[in-house]
């Protein structure tokens, strides 16, 4: 996963949990606007999430972000 998609995943899991508690879960599409702008980067979030790590389609924010932040 590029940089910049990491970057944005890691704060939008830290505004997720720290609105919602850290029992909060999310998908991969709350990394992204309503409108599909950048498929690529859609489908490289996708990959991440479903071929890679095979996750569920709601996890918690605070798995996926200690997930990131170490690199996987």
């Amino acid at each position: 996963m590029r940089l910049t998609l990491r970057a944005k995943a890691i704060s939008v899991c830290d505004d997720k949990i720290s609105k919602k508690g850290e029992g909060v879960g999310l998908s991969f599409y709350a990394f992204f606007a309503n409108k599909n702008d950048d498929p690529d980067l859609l489908m490289e979030a996708a990959e991440w999430w479903i071929k890679t790590h095979a996750l569920d389609h709601f996890e918690k924010a605070t798995k996926i972000r200690e997930m990131i932040r170490s690199g996987q």
